[in-house]
């Protein structure tokens, strides 16, 4: 029997292409995005598609109320939407640092709480949180982001408890570098900021390296995409899902590196012995 599936950040990347992997499986597929002009293809292809910002209490409840109207009650939520802020945490902008954590936490939270009193009064449902291995192991330059994605791992270990009794599962997906505008939409975000950089302005391309990292062999959003729906459908789910390149070995390295050595790693790596001071 087909699950509708709502799924959030539909206009690119993974979001774009879950859409139409769980399409394809026969899903009843609900895409959503800030900008729905930016899911036309989805609505040509027969997927049904609304507008819908993660951060406005009224865009949730409109969404919902829609969703209702229709007779579809939400069997599976993708909380896929976010973004990331890079740069250094000593010098991120106080606002761009806020607006990180509502993204992609604090309205993953609130998209859960909108659909988990109607799963719970069923009896059945999923929750499904895209974090990243960049929660695992934080790097230079990206710490607002791990910062928001390992919160995003901790809400879901806590909600698999929580919500099991009621019949609500809890999967959580840590995917590494995949194929989207990630780091398209990071590295404006650094070049906005660039000018605001003082200590670190000896690193600034280093900064900027670290914005489009995940897109470096990068596994292309569609495979991704294949594997996810498979896991998701599964008839035994597992709580903790990790797909794409880079997503066994960053964990590996945190795990088993001793900490002064991966420090030494990340931090070649970001160039941060420009920042040395002289003897």
């Amino acid at each position: 029997m087909a699950k509708t599936i709502l799924i959030t950040g539909c206009s690119t990347g993974i979001g774009h292409a879950l859409a139409l992997a769980f399409h394809e499986r026969g899903q009843q597929v609900v895409a959503t995005a800030r900008r729905p002009e930016t899911l036309a293809d989805l609505r040509a292809q027969g997927i049904r598609c609304h507008a819908l910002d993660v951060n406005s209490a009224d865009s949730r409840a409109a969404l919902l109320a829609e969703l209702a109207q229709a007779g579809l009650a939400v069997d599976v939520l993708v909380n896929n939407a976010g973004y990331g802020a890079m740069g250094p945490l000593a010098e991120m902008p106080q606002s761009a640092l806020r607006q990180q954590f509502e993204t992609n936490v604090f309205a993953l939270v609130a998209m859960t709480q909108a659909v988990v009193p109607d799963m719970a009064r069923r009896g059945r449902g999923c929750i499904v949180n895209i974090g990243s291995v960049s929660g695992v192991m934080p790097t230079p330059f990206s710490g607002a982001y791990c910062a928001t994605k390992a919160a995003v791992h901790a809400l879901s270990d806590a909600l698999r408890i929580e919500l099991a009794p009621l019949g609500i599962r809890v999967m959580v997906v840590q995917p590494g570098g995949i194929q989207s505008q990630f780091g398209a939409t990071a590295s404006q975000g650094v070049a906005e900021r660039s000018e605001q950089l003082s200590l670190y302005a000896p690193v600034a391309d280093a900064i900027a390296a670290r914005a489009g990292a995940s897109q470096e062999n990068a596994t292309p959003a569609e495979a991704f995409a294949r594997a996810m729906a498979d896991a998701v459908l599964a008839d035994a789910p597992s709580a903790v899902v990790r797909i794409g390149h880079g997503s066994f070995l960053m964990p590996f390295l945190k795990r088993w590196l001793p900490t002064p050595v991966l420090d030494r790693v990340l931090s070649r790596r970001f160039r941060l012995e420009r920042l040395a001071r002289p003897g």
